[in-house]
């Protein structure tokens, strides 16, 4: 547990940046979904799939750039 806590510490900005981008992400594509589709249940699934994929990627993006950045 302690090694959880000290992550969450260390990465406390990306994780915080991470939320913010999954919130925004989920927003758009519900939106863009219903759109589409003209359905709410249907916008909303389709809308929790793909941003909760992109937020995991997004976060270990983060994580590479910032080493590459510390390396320059």
């Amino acid at each position: 547990m302690a090694h959880i806590q000290s992550f969450m510490v260390e990465h406390q900005r990306t994780l915080k940046k991470t939320l913010s981008y999954y919130i925004l992400h989920i927003t758009v594509a519900a939106l863009v979904a219903y759109t589409v589709t003209g359905n709410l249940i249907m916008a909303l699934t389709l809308s929790l799939l793909e941003p909760t994929v992109q937020a995991f990627a997004f976060f270990f993006h983060e994580r590479a750039w910032d080493k590459t950045t510390d390396v320059n």
